[in-house]
């Protein structure tokens, strides 16, 4: 089997509650999702999706895996996808680094691996060993009460877990965890989440004035190192983020216990390969994770929804439809979300086809 062509589409995902605002002073109205469509001569097609949260999230870029198909593209056609091994190897040995633009091309030749196996990603990954993935929803930075008020609207539609948007105004923050995490009930949790937004001494300052509430800490300074300078005062959970890049870095969480969960973004992590490798450390090494990316459509909660199925329940604390932050589409068919849980399909690969008509026309094309 050989790829025979590549196409990458960029198109944008506006957010559902107009603005979505979080760490420091960062809000986003529209995401742009950046699409590959990978097509064979065994008649299989594969996609994948990279959507950055906002333009400054991280070192990632919307405009990442257009300039990464330049340099690859062209190498990969007539190449196996279904040998996702030397798939990765030879992205890595093309470019160095720049995971995030890697990952939707990991993706499709995922997706095509399955289609040829007639089995979906999750048994490829493994098997489903967690049927319906609890989510959590996420409550951007708004006026306390609204926050109150959103996060109500998630719990009547089932949701149990919730990601409260912090990292601005260290006081302001303190009175939005002391406001919404005494109204969460017996079966509910909750993180608050800085996006890396405080300096470390407000970041001490808030988890000193919040020590005898029961919530997840999360992200709450930029580095790896300012976070553990914030764990050795903080009495709550700490969930790492931003700063969970790669297999180098899970290994140092595990030989410092430096995090209670850590969060995978798949296309942070450079793809489902990568990030598989990196799951399945941290969860031999007993510590749980969180299965998500930086933003997407429906493909880009197949492969979520996917890796979560793949994961063992005891170490999986959530996932999140992604799909259901936006009010249009990259996808059609994909993963299904009820009742606060999160469902893989049992469709061979990822289960969704590319949304040609929401697309739109492809940005790049590459033939063999």
């Amino acid at each position: 089997m050989k790829i025979t062509r590549i196409r990458v589409y960029q198109t944008g995902l506006p957010y559902v509650g107009g603005a979505y605002v979080w760490g420091a002073g960062n809000a986003i109205k529209t995401a742009i999702a950046s699409v590959v469509v990978m097509d064979t001569d065994a008649g299989f097609q594969g996609c994948g999706e990279f959507t950055p949260c906002g333009e400054n999230y991280m070192v990632a870029h919307s405009e990442g895996v257009t300039a990464l198909a330049r340099l690859v593209a062209p190498k990969l056609l007539g190449e196996d996808p279904r040998q996702v091994g030397r798939i990765e190897q030879l992205m890595d040995q093309l470019v160095q680094g720049h995971g995030y633009a890697k990952s939707p091309f990991d993706a499709a030749c995922w997706d095509i691996l399955g289609k040829a196996c007639d089995q979906p990603l999750w048994m490829l990954l493994g098997g489903k060993l967690t049927d319906g993935a609890p989510m959590y929803r996420v409550a951007p930075q708004k006026a306390v009460d609204e926050t109150v008020a959103e996060m109500n609207v998630y719990r009547d539609q089932g949701y149990r877990q919730f990601q409260v948007k912090v990292g601005g105004d260290w006081a302001t923050d303190i009175d939005r965890i002391r406001t919404t995490v005494p109204l969460l009930e017996p079966d509910e949790k909750a993180m608050a989440d800085a996006n890396q937004g405080w300096r470390v001494d407000n970041a001490i300052r808030v988890a000193r004035a919040t020590r005898d509430l029961d919530f997840i800490l999360e992200q709450p300074c930029r580095t790896y190192e300012e976070c553990q300078q914030v764990r050795r005062v903080a009495e709550q959970p700490m969930k790492l983020d931003e700063c969970v890049t790669g297999i180098q870095m899970a290994q140092r969480i595990v030989a410092d216990r430096g995090a209670e969960i850590c969060c995978l973004k798949i296309s942070n992590l450079g793809g489902i390969s990568k990030a598989r490798r990196v799951r399945d450390y941290l969860i031999d090494n007993r510590i749980p994770v969180v299965s998500e990316d930086t933003w997407g459509g429906e493909i880009t909660t197949s492969v979520v929804a996917h890796f979560a199925a793949s994961t063992p329940p005891e170490y999986l604390q959530n996932t999140t439809d992604l799909m259901n932050y936006n009010t249009r589409s990259t996808g059609i068919g994909g993963p299904t979300a009820r009742d606060g849980k999160l469902y893989a399909t049992d469709t061979p690969g990822l289960g969704v086809a590319p949304d040609f008509e929401s697309l739109g026309a492809p940005v790049a094309e590459y033939t063999l």
